[in-house]
């Protein structure tokens, strides 16, 4: 069967993030689903196949680390989309069947691909013991996510800071049952983008996430209720980096980006 690596929220190779996608004709058994993605070893493989028409999805998505699957996935979902598109399997805007609800990507005339998610939930906490050497950084401010996300939220000084950052992976592990994400206004308001960010993700065998999505679904109204606009643009990396296009709309959160498949073969399992 064919399997795609997608780099995902990028217009280039070997930039953005990375995701394994597999189009199917039904799930296989979780096992074999895990083992696939554990073969795979990127932060997230996307399977999915079509389901009967008529229905309020068009495919059934799944994702899944190399060490379990997970509720909700951006940059995956933004590379399934991508496949679907270049491969023919789908034309115009798809809904997906998720452990999150449906959600619906569409592709723009410039290439740029949409998607609909739920906006997250933001629960300001005092910052937990341990945080900030954990992170090597003074930690300004701290609030957790919704079910789906279940991330914590960190803001540090400033984009420096952020950049600069070499945590300790294993003693974060202790702070999130997904992961940590670290986020600083950008420096420079003319710079082209208007917040910075990094995802770690230890709990799940990925140290760093290079551009998370679905972090951007708290991240879009964090940042918009302090820069005072719904339409934003996050950057995110370290060694890999890329841009998401983050526009609110209620309880839902729209992000843009492009992507580029790099490697297209076949899978013999």
């Amino acid at each position: 069967m064919r399997i795609r690596i997608v780099d995902a929220f990028t217009d280039r190779p070997f930039s953005g993030n990375p995701a394994g996608v597999l189009l199917l004709d039904s799930f296989p058994d979780d096992s074999w689903l895990q083992q696939v993605a554990a073969e795979v070893n990127l932060s997230e493989t996307a399977f999915a196949h079509p389901l009967p028409p008529g229905g309020e999805a068009d495919w059934a998505l799944r994702w899944f680390t190399p060490a379990a699957e997970v509720d909700m996935c951006g940059h995956a979902t933004l590379a399934t989309a991508h496949v679907l598109r270049t491969t023919g399997a789908a034309d115009g805007p798809v809904r997906f069947a998720t452990r999150s609800g449906v959600l619906g990507a569409a592709t723009g005339p410039d290439g740029g691909i949409t998607l609909d998610f739920p906006t997250s939930s933001l629960t300001p906490l005092p910052v937990p013991d341990g945080l900030p050497e954990a992170l090597g950084a003074e930690v300004l401010a701290v609030h957790d996510t919704s079910a789906h996300v279940g991330d914590l939220i960190a803001e540090l000084r400033d984009e420096a800071a952020v950049r600069a950052l070499a945590p300790d992976l294993a003693a974060l592990t202790a702070h999130s049952s997904r992961g940590v994400v670290v986020t600083a206004r950008a420096a420079d308001p003319d710079g082209g983008y208007d917040f910075v960010s990094r995802a770690f993700f230890p709990s799940l065998d990925i140290d760093e996430d290079p551009v998370t999505g679905s972090a951007h679904t708290a991240l879009a109204p964090y940042w918009s209720a302090r820069i005072g606009r719904d339409e934003l643009t996050g950057f995110q990396g370290g060694a890999r980096t890329g841009l998401v296009r983050t526009r609110l709309r209620g309880d839902r959160t729209l992000l843009t980006g492009r992507a580029v498949t790099v490697i297209d073969g076949e899978l013999h399992a």
